[in-house]
C-alpha cells in the first residue's frame, strides 16, 4: 500500500485513502494515512484467524521435543518459544534462528497435518515463527519469522537455512493474537504490540469473535508502517 500511494500509482485522498489488496489471504481492506506525500500508518482487516494445535508436542530431528502451538493468520504458522534454544531474536543470531525455525517446520509438516476448511488446497504448515520477550519498550512480544528459500532435507545440514522476515509480519501477528486468545491472554478490543528482529512494531487488534469450520476464530486488525 505504501508503495502504491508514494509511487502514484494509486493517488492520495486528502489525509486517509482507502483501497482494497488481493493477497494470497484473500482480499484485504486498506486504511492508509497519509501526509506531505507520505504514508505513515498503514491498518488492514485481515481475513478471520485461527488456532489448530495449542501447547502440542512434536519431535524435530537433532532439537528433541518442542512445544509449538499452529496458527492460521493467512497462512498455517507454527510458533514456538525462542527461549529454551538460548535465542534472544536479535539478528547476530540470524543463522541459528533460521536453522531452528526450519527444522521446527518441516517437523511440524510431517507431524501436526492441517487444512484450511474453507479451501481444502490449503493445507499443511508452510511457515515457522519462534516468539520471545520484547526488548522495546510497550511491546507485549517480539518475533522472528522464517521464510523458507528451499526444501529441507534431514540429510543435508545446508539445506537448513532460510530468510528472516525483517517486519514483526502481519500474518504472523495475526496467528500469534489467534493464539494468545485461544489461551485466555488477549481479549478482544485490546491492543497488541508485536516487536520484530529489527525493533520495528506492529500493532495488532482482535475485533470480534467468528467461526472458521469448526474452530473458533478471530478478526484481526494490523496497524505498521513500510518504507520504499
Amino acid at each position: 500500500a505504501t508503495a502504491l500511494l508514494e509511487t502514484g500509482m494509486v493517488p492520495m485522498r486528502a489525509s486517509v485513502t482507502e483501497l482494497v489488496l488481493e493477497a494470497p489471504a484473500g482480499l484485504v481492506g486498506v486504511r492508509a494515512e497519509c501526509s506531505n506525500g507520505k504514508v505513515t500508518k498503514v491498518t488492514f482487516r485481515n481475513v478471520p484467524a485461527f488456532a489448530v494445535h495449542l501447547d502440542t508436542t512434536i519431535d524435530v530431528p537433532h532439537l528433541g521435543r518442542v512445544t509449538v502451538d499452529v496458527a492460521w493468520g493467512g497462512m498455517f504458522y507454527v510458533i514456538a518459544d525462542a527461549a529454551p534454544f538460548g535465542l534472544r531474536l536479535t539478528p547476530d543470531e540470524g543463522r541459528e534462528i533460521v536453522r531452528i525455525g526450519e527444522m521446527i517446520k518441516a517437523a511440524a509438516q510431517e507431524q501436526l497435518p492441517v487444512v484450511h476448511p474453507e479451501n481444502p488446497e490449503i493445507a499443511g504448515v508452510s511457515i515457522a515463527q519462534l516468539s520471545g520477550p520484547p526488548d522495546a519498550e510497550g511491546a507485549h512480544r517480539k518475533n522472528a519469522v522464517i521464510v523458507s528459500t528451499g526444501t529441507l532435507d534431514w540429510q543435508r545440514p545446508a539445506t537448513w537455512t532460510g530468510a528472516i522476515d525483517r517486519s514483526p509480519c502481519g500474518t504472523g501477528t495475526c496467528a500469534k493474537m489467534a493464539v494468545l486468545h485461544a489461551k485466555g491472554e488477549l481479549a478482544l478490543d485490546q491492543d497488541f504490540h508485536h516487536e520484530g528482529i529489527l525493533g520495528t512494531i506492529f500493532t495488532g487488534r482482535l475485533l470480534e469473535e467468528t467461526t472458521v469450520g469448526p474452530y473458533r476464530a478471530v478478526v484481526p486488525i494490523i496497524s505498521g508502517r513500510a518504507w520504499i
